[in-house]
Protein backbone atom coordinates (compact mmCIF):
# COMPACT_ATOMS: atom_id res chain seq x y z
CA UNK A 1 0.00 0.00 0.00
CA UNK A 2 1.26 3.53 -1.12
CA UNK A 3 1.89 5.80 1.75
CA UNK A 4 0.53 9.26 0.48
CA UNK A 5 1.19 13.05 1.58
CA UNK A 6 -2.01 14.07 3.12
CA UNK A 7 -1.09 17.28 5.03
CA UNK A 8 1.75 19.95 4.67
CA UNK A 9 1.22 22.77 7.53
CA UNK A 10 3.65 25.48 7.26
CA UNK A 11 4.13 27.79 10.79
CA UNK A 12 6.63 29.97 12.07
CA UNK A 13 10.11 28.96 13.75
CA UNK A 14 11.65 31.36 15.97
CA UNK A 15 14.05 31.81 18.53
CA UNK A 16 16.34 34.25 20.04
CA UNK A 17 20.63 34.36 19.94
CA UNK A 18 23.06 34.29 21.83
CA UNK A 19 24.93 37.19 19.89
CA UNK A 20 24.15 38.64 16.43
CA UNK A 21 25.87 36.48 13.86
CA UNK A 22 27.90 38.66 11.81
CA UNK A 23 29.17 38.35 8.30
CA UNK A 24 30.75 40.50 5.61
CA UNK A 25 26.92 40.83 4.15
CA UNK A 26 25.06 41.18 6.89
CA UNK A 27 23.74 39.55 10.13
CA UNK A 28 21.15 37.66 11.85
CA UNK A 29 19.71 38.87 15.21
CA UNK A 30 17.33 36.06 15.59
CA UNK A 31 16.14 32.98 13.68
CA UNK A 32 13.30 33.67 11.75
CA UNK A 33 12.46 30.98 10.02
CA UNK A 34 9.67 28.65 8.13
CA UNK A 35 8.52 24.62 9.69
CA UNK A 36 7.16 22.68 7.18
CA UNK A 37 5.09 19.69 8.87
CA UNK A 38 4.34 17.03 6.58
CA UNK A 39 2.18 14.20 7.26
CA UNK A 40 1.64 10.82 5.77
CA UNK A 41 -1.46 8.43 5.00
CA UNK A 42 -0.17 6.35 7.67
CA UNK A 43 -0.03 9.13 10.54
CA UNK A 44 3.68 8.93 10.22
CA UNK A 45 4.88 13.32 10.52
CA UNK A 46 8.28 14.72 9.17
CA UNK A 47 9.57 18.03 9.83
CA UNK A 48 11.57 20.41 7.34
CA UNK A 49 12.61 23.84 7.64
CA UNK A 50 13.21 26.68 5.79
CA UNK A 51 15.98 29.17 6.95
CA UNK A 52 16.07 32.46 5.08
CA UNK A 53 18.78 34.72 4.59
CA UNK A 54 17.93 37.80 2.41
CA UNK A 55 21.23 39.18 2.74
CA UNK A 56 23.08 36.15 1.05
CA UNK A 57 20.03 34.36 -1.64
CA UNK A 58 17.69 36.88 -1.53
CA UNK A 59 14.75 35.10 -0.37
CA UNK A 60 12.66 36.26 1.53
CA UNK A 61 10.06 34.37 4.41
CA UNK A 62 6.53 36.27 2.61
CA UNK A 63 7.77 34.88 -0.90
CA UNK A 64 8.79 31.55 0.68
CA UNK A 65 5.68 31.13 2.43
CA UNK A 66 3.55 31.75 -0.42
CA UNK A 67 5.55 28.83 -2.55
CA UNK A 68 5.16 26.51 0.23
CA UNK A 69 1.67 27.01 0.53
CA UNK A 70 1.30 26.46 -3.28
CA UNK A 71 3.72 23.17 -2.65
CA UNK A 72 1.01 21.80 0.32
CA UNK A 73 -1.83 22.15 -2.07
CA UNK A 74 0.37 20.56 -5.31
CA UNK A 75 1.31 17.35 -3.46
CA UNK A 76 -1.71 16.76 -1.31
CA UNK A 77 -2.13 12.34 -1.93
CA UNK A 78 1.41 12.35 -4.09
CA UNK A 79 2.74 9.15 -3.38
CA UNK A 80 5.76 9.76 -0.43
CA UNK A 81 7.87 7.08 -2.15
CA UNK A 82 7.84 9.37 -5.30
CA UNK A 83 10.56 11.29 -3.67
CA UNK A 84 13.04 12.05 -6.66
CA UNK A 85 9.89 12.85 -8.86
CA UNK A 86 8.75 15.62 -6.33
CA UNK A 87 12.29 17.01 -5.83
CA UNK A 88 12.67 17.60 -9.24
CA UNK A 89 9.74 18.97 -9.42
CA UNK A 90 10.49 21.33 -6.75
CA UNK A 91 13.48 22.52 -8.26
CA UNK A 92 12.07 23.19 -11.56
CA UNK A 93 9.21 25.34 -9.87
CA UNK A 94 11.30 27.05 -7.17
CA UNK A 95 14.91 27.64 -8.62
CA UNK A 96 15.37 30.98 -6.55
CA UNK A 97 14.25 30.09 -3.38
CA UNK A 98 16.32 26.69 -2.78
CA UNK A 99 15.35 27.38 0.96
CA UNK A 100 11.26 26.12 0.43
CA UNK A 101 12.56 23.21 -1.65
CA UNK A 102 14.79 22.16 1.21
CA UNK A 103 12.32 22.25 3.69
CA UNK A 104 9.73 19.97 2.05
CA UNK A 105 12.75 17.53 0.73
CA UNK A 106 13.68 17.25 4.28
CA UNK A 107 10.06 16.79 6.13
CA UNK A 108 9.28 13.96 3.14
CA UNK A 109 12.24 12.36 3.78
CA UNK A 110 12.01 12.52 7.16
CA UNK A 111 8.53 11.27 7.25
CA UNK A 112 9.30 8.20 4.83
CA UNK A 113 11.66 7.28 6.82
CA UNK A 114 10.45 7.76 9.68
CA UNK A 115 7.51 5.03 8.56
CA UNK A 116 10.05 2.99 7.52
CA UNK A 117 11.89 2.82 11.00
CA UNK A 118 15.52 3.87 9.93
CA UNK A 119 17.64 6.70 10.36
CA UNK A 120 17.40 9.44 7.84
CA UNK A 121 21.36 8.73 6.70
CA UNK A 122 20.67 5.73 5.28
CA UNK A 123 19.16 7.09 2.40
CA UNK A 124 23.12 8.42 1.90
CA UNK A 125 25.61 5.29 2.87
CA UNK A 126 25.54 2.23 4.91
CA UNK A 127 27.52 3.71 8.04
CA UNK A 128 26.97 7.19 10.53
CA UNK A 129 30.37 8.55 10.01
CA UNK A 130 31.23 10.31 13.05
CA UNK A 131 31.32 14.29 12.76
CA UNK A 132 32.84 17.20 14.76
CA UNK A 133 31.85 20.56 13.76
CA UNK A 134 33.92 23.58 13.80
CA UNK A 135 32.65 26.56 15.82
CA UNK A 136 32.53 29.79 13.97
CA UNK A 137 34.14 33.01 15.52
CA UNK A 138 31.77 36.07 13.99
CA UNK A 139 32.87 39.34 12.89
CA UNK A 140 33.12 41.80 16.34
CA UNK A 141 35.68 43.13 18.15
CA UNK A 142 39.17 42.19 19.10
CA UNK A 143 38.24 41.96 22.48
CA UNK A 144 34.96 39.64 21.75
CA UNK A 145 37.19 37.66 19.00
CA UNK A 146 39.53 37.04 22.12
CA UNK A 147 36.60 36.05 24.58
CA UNK A 148 34.85 33.96 22.40
CA UNK A 149 37.90 31.54 21.04
CA UNK A 150 38.88 31.25 24.87
CA UNK A 151 35.82 30.14 25.63
CA UNK A 152 35.18 27.58 22.77
CA UNK A 153 38.38 26.76 22.68
CA UNK A 154 37.90 25.58 26.59
CA UNK A 155 35.13 23.99 25.73
CA UNK A 156 36.80 21.47 23.92
CA UNK A 157 36.52 22.89 19.60
CA UNK A 158 39.89 22.04 17.65
CA UNK A 159 38.29 24.10 14.21
CA UNK A 160 37.55 27.19 14.19
CA UNK A 161 35.99 29.72 11.09
CA UNK A 162 36.34 33.16 11.18
CA UNK A 163 34.58 35.59 9.62
CA UNK A 164 36.58 37.90 7.39
CA UNK A 165 35.76 40.69 4.55
CA UNK A 166 34.75 43.91 6.37
CA UNK A 167 37.63 45.15 7.34
CA UNK A 168 41.42 43.97 6.67
CA UNK A 169 43.08 45.37 9.26
CA UNK A 170 41.35 44.62 12.09
CA UNK A 171 40.59 40.64 10.13
CA UNK A 172 44.20 40.50 10.18
CA UNK A 173 44.73 41.34 14.31
CA UNK A 174 41.35 38.95 14.74
CA UNK A 175 42.42 35.52 13.20
CA UNK A 176 45.74 36.32 15.12
CA UNK A 177 43.93 36.68 18.32
CA UNK A 178 42.18 33.21 17.53
CA UNK A 179 45.03 31.37 16.68
CA UNK A 180 47.21 32.23 19.89
CA UNK A 181 44.31 31.65 21.98
CA UNK A 182 43.17 28.49 19.90
CA UNK A 183 46.92 26.26 19.32
CA UNK A 184 47.49 23.83 17.32
CA UNK A 185 43.74 24.04 15.64
CA UNK A 186 42.21 24.03 12.27
CA UNK A 187 41.56 27.52 11.09
CA UNK A 188 39.12 28.35 8.47
CA UNK A 189 38.54 31.89 6.67
CA UNK A 190 35.35 32.51 5.45
CA UNK A 191 35.36 36.20 3.55
CA UNK A 192 31.34 35.40 2.39
CA UNK A 193 32.50 37.53 -1.10
CA UNK A 194 34.12 40.28 1.28
CA UNK A 195 37.14 40.71 -0.88
CA UNK A 196 38.17 40.82 -4.35
CA UNK A 197 41.32 38.47 -5.72
CA UNK A 198 44.47 40.83 -4.74
CA UNK A 199 42.93 41.67 -1.53
CA UNK A 200 42.67 37.84 -0.70
CA UNK A 201 46.14 37.05 -2.12
CA UNK A 202 47.13 40.18 0.06
CA UNK A 203 45.94 38.84 3.55
CA UNK A 204 46.64 35.11 3.22
CA UNK A 205 50.35 36.50 2.36
CA UNK A 206 50.21 38.89 5.81
CA UNK A 207 48.97 35.83 7.63
CA UNK A 208 51.56 33.87 6.59
CA UNK A 209 54.26 36.66 7.18
CA UNK A 210 53.04 36.39 10.22
CA UNK A 211 53.53 32.41 10.53
CA UNK A 212 49.39 32.00 10.87
CA UNK A 213 48.64 28.20 9.23
CA UNK A 214 45.36 28.58 7.42
CA UNK A 215 43.84 25.31 5.83
CA UNK A 216 41.08 26.92 3.56
CA UNK A 217 39.56 30.06 2.94
CA UNK A 218 35.97 29.95 2.14
CA UNK A 219 34.42 32.48 -0.53
CA UNK A 220 37.48 34.91 -1.12
CA UNK A 221 35.58 36.84 -3.99
CA UNK A 222 31.87 37.81 -5.08
CA UNK A 223 30.03 34.87 -6.24
CA UNK A 224 30.01 35.75 -9.95
CA UNK A 225 33.64 36.20 -10.24
CA UNK A 226 35.08 32.77 -10.93
CA UNK A 227 37.92 34.30 -12.57
CA UNK A 228 39.20 35.77 -8.91
CA UNK A 229 38.37 32.20 -7.47
CA UNK A 230 40.55 30.29 -10.22
CA UNK A 231 43.18 33.35 -9.18
CA UNK A 232 43.40 32.88 -5.37
CA UNK A 233 43.43 29.09 -6.20
CA UNK A 234 46.47 29.61 -8.58
CA UNK A 235 48.71 31.76 -6.57
CA UNK A 236 47.88 30.54 -2.95
CA UNK A 237 48.68 27.69 -1.05
CA UNK A 238 45.82 27.58 0.92
CA UNK A 239 42.65 25.95 -0.31
CA UNK A 240 39.86 27.51 -1.51
CA UNK A 241 36.34 26.37 -0.89
CA UNK A 242 33.59 28.10 -2.73
CA UNK A 243 30.10 28.65 -1.14
CA UNK A 244 27.96 31.08 -2.75
CA UNK A 245 29.41 29.98 -6.22
CA UNK A 246 28.24 26.61 -5.73
CA UNK A 247 24.59 27.06 -5.38
CA UNK A 248 23.54 24.11 -7.76
CA UNK A 249 24.76 20.46 -9.41
CA UNK A 250 25.41 23.31 -12.76
CA UNK A 251 27.77 25.66 -10.43
CA UNK A 252 29.75 22.78 -9.24
CA UNK A 253 30.32 21.10 -12.75
CA UNK A 254 31.67 24.45 -13.91
CA UNK A 255 34.01 24.82 -11.50
CA UNK A 256 34.87 21.38 -11.87
CA UNK A 257 35.88 22.10 -15.21
CA UNK A 258 37.34 25.14 -14.33
CA UNK A 259 39.86 23.68 -11.65
CA UNK A 260 38.63 26.71 -10.03
CA UNK A 261 38.25 25.90 -6.19
CA UNK A 262 39.83 22.84 -4.17
CA UNK A 263 36.44 22.77 -2.06
CA UNK A 264 32.89 22.90 -2.13
CA UNK A 265 30.77 23.70 0.42
CA UNK A 266 27.17 22.22 0.50
CA UNK A 267 24.49 23.52 2.57
CA UNK A 268 21.11 21.79 2.20
CA UNK A 269 19.42 25.98 2.11
CA UNK A 270 21.25 26.31 -1.56
CA UNK A 271 20.78 22.54 -2.77
CA UNK A 272 18.16 20.51 -0.98
CA UNK A 273 19.35 16.86 0.00
CA UNK A 274 18.98 14.97 -3.29
CA UNK A 275 20.81 17.30 -5.02
CA UNK A 276 23.34 18.04 -1.72
CA UNK A 277 23.81 14.12 -1.88
CA UNK A 278 24.78 14.65 -5.86
CA UNK A 279 26.74 17.10 -4.98
CA UNK A 280 29.05 15.45 -2.73
CA UNK A 281 29.33 12.31 -4.88
CA UNK A 282 30.69 14.10 -7.57
CA UNK A 283 33.49 17.07 -6.25
CA UNK A 284 34.78 13.91 -4.30
CA UNK A 285 34.98 11.97 -7.63
CA UNK A 286 36.76 14.85 -8.95
CA UNK A 287 39.03 15.23 -5.95
CA UNK A 288 37.31 18.13 -4.53
CA UNK A 289 37.58 18.35 -0.47
CA UNK A 290 33.86 18.41 0.46
CA UNK A 291 32.78 20.98 3.59
CA UNK A 292 29.45 20.64 5.16
CA UNK A 293 27.84 24.12 6.23
CA UNK A 294 24.15 25.95 6.85
CA UNK A 295 22.69 29.19 7.24
CA UNK A 296 21.43 30.07 10.74
CA UNK A 297 19.31 27.04 11.13
CA UNK A 298 17.51 25.55 13.98
CA UNK A 299 18.35 21.71 15.31
CA UNK A 300 16.07 20.32 12.59
CA UNK A 301 17.87 21.66 9.79
CA UNK A 302 21.04 21.22 11.18
CA UNK A 303 20.82 17.40 12.30
CA UNK A 304 19.03 17.13 8.92
CA UNK A 305 22.46 18.13 7.28
CA UNK A 306 24.60 16.16 9.50
CA UNK A 307 22.93 12.99 8.49
CA UNK A 308 23.96 13.64 4.80
CA UNK A 309 27.69 14.20 5.82
CA UNK A 310 26.99 11.02 8.05
CA UNK A 311 25.67 8.34 5.15
CA UNK A 312 27.92 9.83 2.48
CA UNK A 313 31.38 10.09 4.60
CA UNK A 314 34.43 11.66 3.58
CA UNK A 315 33.76 15.09 4.61
CA UNK A 316 36.80 17.25 5.02
CA UNK A 317 35.29 20.54 7.19
CA UNK A 318 31.81 19.66 9.15
CA UNK A 319 30.38 23.70 9.57
CA UNK A 320 27.07 22.43 11.74
CA UNK A 321 27.37 25.02 14.75
CA UNK A 322 24.85 27.23 14.45
CA UNK A 323 22.99 25.39 17.58
CA UNK A 324 25.70 26.88 19.88
CA UNK A 325 24.70 30.43 18.87
CA UNK A 326 20.64 29.90 19.50
CA UNK A 327 18.83 30.16 22.69
CA UNK A 328 16.13 27.34 23.84
CA UNK A 329 14.14 24.65 22.52
CA UNK A 330 15.50 25.69 18.75
CA UNK A 331 18.71 24.49 20.18
CA UNK A 332 18.08 21.04 21.75
CA UNK A 333 19.71 18.53 20.09
CA UNK A 334 20.41 14.78 22.10
CA UNK A 335 22.81 13.38 19.77
CA UNK A 336 25.04 16.94 19.57
CA UNK A 337 28.04 17.00 22.54
CA UNK A 338 28.61 20.63 24.04
CA UNK A 339 32.25 19.69 22.52
CA UNK A 340 30.43 19.57 18.87
CA UNK A 341 30.46 15.89 18.30
CA UNK A 342 27.59 14.57 16.41
CA UNK A 343 26.39 11.04 16.88
CA UNK A 344 23.67 10.19 15.14
CA UNK A 345 23.91 6.19 16.13
CA UNK A 346 21.52 7.04 18.34
CA UNK A 347 18.66 7.87 15.54
CA UNK A 348 16.60 5.59 15.40
CA UNK A 349 13.99 7.00 12.65
CA UNK A 350 14.07 9.28 10.70
CA UNK A 351 16.07 13.11 11.60
CA UNK A 352 15.50 11.95 15.10
CA UNK A 353 14.38 15.81 16.02
CA UNK A 354 10.64 16.63 16.98
CA UNK A 355 10.56 20.70 16.87
CA UNK A 356 8.26 22.34 19.36
CA UNK A 357 5.81 24.28 17.19
CA UNK A 358 5.11 28.03 17.87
Amino acid sequence: MSLQIVKIDISSLQAPLLQPFRIATGQHDQLDNLLVTLELSDGTVGYGEAAIASHITGETIDQTKENLLATAQCLEHHDAADYLRISFWLHDSFPLNKAAVAAVEMALLDALTRSMKIPLWKLFGNKAHRLKTDITIVIASLEETQAKAKEFYQKGFRSFKIKIGRDMDLDFKRVQVVAKMAPQSQIILDANQGYDAAGALKFLKMLDKAKVKVDVIEQPVAKADLEGLKRVTKLSKVCVCADESASSISDVIGLIQDHAVGAINIKLMKTGLIHGFQIARLASAHGLKLMMGGMMESNVAMTAAAHLACGVGGFDFIDLDTPFFIKGEAARNPYLTSSGIYDLTKVKAGIGIKPLIN
